[in-house]
């Protein structure tokens, strides 16, 4: 396996824009988009020492820019501090920001109400999952949890990106009803 190395004086130059362009794809405001990119940097730069090499540096930068997302909307959905995120789950409806990959808790934040609830939301999602064609798991997987790029999820699964797409969509409205079912309603 490959281990990659960091290399922050390159980050602004090489990621700069990309991470812009997943921001604002994110929260349809540039301002914010930027000011979170800036904040992918700052958190990159003070937690480069637990960067393991396992993942590319883009995919790490990834990984911290999408809590940064979330973060942001438990921010704007808060009351007194208390983070409460709004979630909008319809089957209907395929709008930014209604998926769940996006909506979870992040594990880690001291953000959160109940790490209780934040537990049982992780199992009822790994539950769902586990109940997901095989292949439709495994690329679901891949692309939202693990953060690897298209390109290497259809070089190694032999898959062009456009099934690519389709397997994460259907994965993501069949995860969907799936929580709504089985834990939302509870």
């Amino acid at each position: 396996m490959i281990q990659h190395q960091l290399q922050p004086d390159l980050w602004v130059d090489s990621y700069a824009d990309y991470l812009f362009n997943f921001a604002v794809g994110r929260v349809s405001d540039s301002e914010v988009a930027k000011d979170l990119v800036s904040e992918t940097f700052l958190a990159g730069l003070k937690s480069a020492k637990n960067y393991k090499g396992d993942a590319a540096e883009r995919t790490w930068l990834i990984a911290i820019l999408k809590r940064k997302v979330i973060d942001h909307y438990r921010k704007t959905n808060s009351k007194k501090g208390k983070a409460e995120v709004r979630m909008n789950y319809s089957s209907a409806s395929d709008a930014e920001g209604d998926w769940m990959e996006e909506q979870v808790a992040d594990p880690y934040s001291t953000l959160e109400n109940s790490v209780m609830e934040n537990e049982e939301l992780g199992l009822a999602i790994q539950e769902c999952i586990s109940k997901l064609p095989k292949k439709q798991s495994q690329v679901f997987t891949m692309k939202t949890i693990e953060g690897i790029s298209t390109e290497d999820i259809c070089n190694e699964l032999d898959i062009n990106p456009s099934n690519l797409w389709v397997m994460v969509h259907r994965a993501r409205t069949a995860l969907m009803g799936c929580l709504n079912q089985n834990w939302f309603q509870l």
